[in-house]
């Protein structure tokens, strides 16, 4: 789970006789990741594509924009089919022609009914003017004019031209009519000139008769005749779409199959009679594609197992394999001894990283799109997704901890996971129903069910027999040691999982590198970081401290375990400046091996102390969500106080809401803090089922938004940080997952 599963690096060798053979059965294994061959071989070239492959690709173009017109996706699929050569001559070219011509006729439908919505918001001005339109055009000595533009602006240019002898201006809302009369020898733009300088806004005069109003109409009736015949044409595609589909879908599958083998060899080294083929399978896999492709070709190839990736102490990111040098000529004579590129040793294009396949089990997997959100793990990295899936939903669980809200998230992740086919939405259906079900647990422990302490009443207090829940939140006075508590355990649940994270990156480092970085580089933060935390909780500060450091594992504290804070470990006394204890002195050299290993991180030494109480954060979003369904609750249901000052506690009014001086369970009611909307008349019971409603929709949203992105904030800037780069490439085998076609 911690490393990636383990990659080989294989060669195929052999005769360009059996070089499609050899394609064919490596596709249907679906293993091999091909490496690209880079051109650096003398006497090695690309190989070309095989015959047809021109073809295939540009029917596989013309499927896909037949898909496109149709809008046709997964769903419309129907049952597997096989798709044959013939099929692809014969109903491809009949559903092209079909579909072409309609969407051509859609296409100029669309446009017609375009131009018509635009001659109807042209005539819309002329309707606002009035005046019919024969009237406005056709003159021999009139000459017309309609736009917009401020009118005395206008009758001053017109009266001031001079070659117009007189006017008359007709006015709508907002458009006005010129009609001018021009002097006899005038240009017949007389009128268009001297309203350049008014600023006026003309429009174009339609070349038609009657009123605008009917030709409105017209225009009207006209978009509505285009649009039924649309219509028509969608429907018509819709009913192509219907017959079509499940062909084109599996049409596109076969030939992105087809282009996919005969493509293949452009990623080879060839010469005129051989080929080598290079790629990374899974090692576990190796027998399985050796003898897949020996049982179709015999021994007129040669597969090898190049290169092994795995960890070494020298720096070298893998270790290659030793391969004798007669193996790489293939066993038929046709293969040229050429087929290596040095002669002897075994041939390898490039230094090409193993891509990555996260090796993790079904419940761990969906987690994974939280770390690739981030980056791909590198292959030679630990993959952290397993102590995300022990980590995040607790965290998120933790910090929510209600009954209620837990059983509607793990809700909302069932649908995402068995409703959607994606797996995006499948992993997050799959990390949200972990989250939910450690949110009910916790939910549980504290006894609540909506903010509501039911469980705690009526199972913990009610068949157990316990005074309360077995852990609580910490909102009351009377709980307040709780809230304090959670303090400490977010710290301790810091130094937990940072101590993780650096221990991780000193394997790493030792690993990939030797002892002195391991030390260096991750030692040092590890003997700070627990260095300064021992000190903090020994007795060397228990003068200066908050108590609570101390009382909250005590034997009479909220976490009874017996733990009182570790003994104070003095070494010696330097005077003026005080003991110097063991954790201190821990600490210290952690300080000075960091200095020695990476001198400028030492600015950042204080990191050990707020990457830690950034964990605090758990316990606040725990208190702010507490206290949000608090509040929700307590404007429904109301809320009495028993008890005072620092024994105060606060209880629901869930049947009735007491008075003051009321005995609760051997307590008095002391205060009534809110009398609660379910309590008034039936006005306010209305109103308090919408509070009631949507103060918890609010708090369930909130829930992933302040503690799902907070825990993920700790995974990722706290955790990750410590060890994890990424930049793993993706593991993209040379085959295809069959969803449309069967070839049986």
């Amino acid at each position: 789970m911690l490393r990636p599963e383990q990659m080989s690096k294989v060669s195929v060798t052999g005769s360009k006789a059996v070089m499609d053979d050899v394609i064919e059965t490596a596709h249907g294994l679906n293993l091999l990741h091909v490496t690209e061959y880079d051109g650096s071989w003398e006497g090695f070239q690309p190989g070309s594509p095989i015959e047809g492959a021109e073809e295939s690709s540009d029917r596989l173009v013309t499927v896909r924009s037949l898909e496109s017109i149709l809008d046709v996706d997964e769903e419309d699929a129907g049952p597997t089919r096989i798709v044959t050569d013939e099929a692809l001559d014969e109903e491809l070219e009949e559903i092209r022609t079909r579909v072409n011509d309609l969407d051509d006729r859609r296409q100029e439908l669309r446009q017609d009914i375009r131009d018509v919505e635009d001659r109807i918001d042209a005539i819309d001005p002329f309707v606002d003017l009035g005046i019919d339109l024969d009237l406005l055009s056709g003159y021999d000595t009139l000459q017309v004019a309609v736009g917009e533009g401020d009118r005395d602006a206008i009758e001053r240019a017109v009266i001031d031209a001079e070659e117009i002898r007189s006017h008359e201006i007709f006015a709508g809302d907002g458009v006005l009519g010129i009609f001018a009369y021009p002097a006899s020898d005038a240009d017949a733009s007389a009128l268009t000139d001297a309203l350049v300088s008014a600023d006026f806004n003309s429009y174009e005069i339609p070349d038609a008769d009657g009123t605008p109003g009917e030709y409105k109409k017209e225009l009207e009736h006209e978009k509505q005749q285009l649009e039924s015949k649309l219509s028509t044409v969608e429907s018509e595609l819709e009913a192509e779409k219907m017959d079509a589909a499940g062909f084109l879908l599996a049409a596109e599958e076969k030939l992105s199959i087809d282009v996919q083998k005969t493509e293949a060899p452009l990623s080879f080294a060839t010469t005129e009679n051989a080929f080598v083929a290079e790629g990374w399978i899974p090692t576990e896999r190796y027998t399985e594609f050796t003898s897949a492709i020996k049982d179709e070709v015999g021994e007129r190839v040669e597969i090898e197992e190049l290169e092994r990736a795995t960890f070494s102490k020298d720096g070298t990111d893998h270790v290659r394999e030793d391969v004798d040098a007669g193996g790489a000529a293939a066993a038929d004579g046709g293969a040229e001894a050429d087929a290596r590129a040095d002669g002897g040793s075994a041939v390898v294009m490039g230094d090409d990283e193993p891509p990555t396949v996260q090796d993790n089990p079904g419940p761990v997997k969906p987690f994974e799109i939280l770390v690739q959100a981030v980056n791909r793990p590198s292959y030679y990295e630990f993959d952290p997704t397993v102590v995300l899936f022990l980590t995040f939903p607790a965290f998120f669980g933790f910090m929510i901890g209600d009954l209620g809200y837990g059983l509607i998230y793990t809700g909302i992740g069932y649908y995402l996971y068995s409703n959607f086919e994606s797996p995006a939405f499948r992993s997050m259906g799959g990390v949200t129903i972990a989250a939910g079900i450690f949110t009910a647990i916790f939910g549980t422990l504290y006894g609540e069910v909506f903010g509501l302490h039911l469980i705690a009443t009526y199972f913990w207090e009610g068949v157990v027999g316990l005074s309360h829940a077995p852990i609580e939140k910490g909102l009351s006075p009377a709980g307040i040691d709780w809230a304090r508590g959670w303090l400490v355990v977010s710290v301790l649940v810091g130094i937990l999982h940072l101590n993780v994270a650096w221990i991780f990156g000193f394997f790493e480092d030792l690993e990939l590198h030797d002892l002195e970085h391991a030390i260096y580089e991750n030692g040092s933060w590890l003997l700070m970081m627990n260095g300064l935390w021992v000190w903090v909780f020994s007795d060397a500060l228990r003068s200066v401290a908050p108590e609570f450091i101390y009382t909250t594992f005590s034997s009479e504290g909220v976490l009874p375990l017996g733990f009182n804070g570790f003994p104070a470990m003095e070494l010696f006394t330097i005077p003026g400046v005080g003991p110097v204890t063991v954790p201190l002195l821990v600490f210290v050299v952690g300080l000075v091996l960091l200095a020695a290993g990476e001198p400028i991180e030492v600015v950042e030494f204080l990191n050990v102390l707020v990457n830690v109480l950034s964990y605090t954060r758990i316990a606040a979003v725990l208190l702010a969500k507490a206290g949000m369904a608090f509040t929700v609750n307590l404007l429904f249901f109301g809320v009495y106080v028993t008890g005072h000052g620092g024994e105060a506690e606060w209880h629901f009014g869930l049947g009735h809401m007491p008075h003051v001086g009321d005995m609760y369970h051997g307590h008095e009611v002391t205060e009534i803090m809110f009398g609660g909307l379910v309590h008034g008349d039936a006005a306010t019971i209305l109103i308090g089922i919408l509070v009631l409603v949507l103060g918890h929709l609010l708090v369930l949203a909130l829930g992933v938004t302040s503690a799902g992105l907070q825990a993920v904030r700790l995974e990722y800037v706290e955790f990750f940080n410590k060890f994890f780069d990424g930049g793993g490439r993706e593991y993209e085998p040379f085959g295809y997952e069959r969803q449309f076609t069967t070839e049986d």
